[in-house]
């Protein structure tokens, strides 16, 4: 079994639905909107699976940039990171694809969801301050 279908055979036993997939590129795009994932991105790359979920755009201050590594530092999985354009805020895991199993996945998926969670805070007032702007 390839990488690739392994990680769909994982995102179906954990009912995350698989909305688009290109199996050329080994990529999938997920939702489960209870866990907080819409349009998530699973990408299969050589012998690394990186997870993608944007959160927000973004045109951070030096104050939202301090307090998005204080929240890292509490994450047991993935972080908080801003794209190569510094106008989105993403959260993104990368795991070893060749020992990766289902419980290894999931509790990256799960890390996403607390995080959005224990700090919805300070997510909604850097989110809805952009709003505004």
């Amino acid at each position: 079994m390839s990488n690739f279908e392994k990680v769909r055979s994982y995102l179906q036993e954990l009912d995350i639905d698989i909305i688009n997939e290109v199996p050329e590129d080994e990529v999938f795009v997920v939702n489960n909107e209870d866990r907080g994932i819409c349009n998530m991105i699973i990408d299969c790359e050589d012998h690394v699976l990186i997870i993608e979920q944007a959160i927000y755009p973004t045109t951070p201050s030096l104050q939202e940039c301090i307090r998005l590594l204080q929240i890292n530092r509490s994450l047991v999985h993935g972080a908080f990171i801003l794209n190569e354009e510094a106008n989105m805020v993403i959260f993104r895991d990368t795991l070893e694809l060749e020992n990766l199993d289902l419980n290894e996945l999931e509790a990256s998926l799960h890390a996403l969801s607390i995080g959005l969670v224990e700090y919805a805070t300070d997510i909604l007032t850097f989110a809805n301050a952009e709003v505004k702007a």
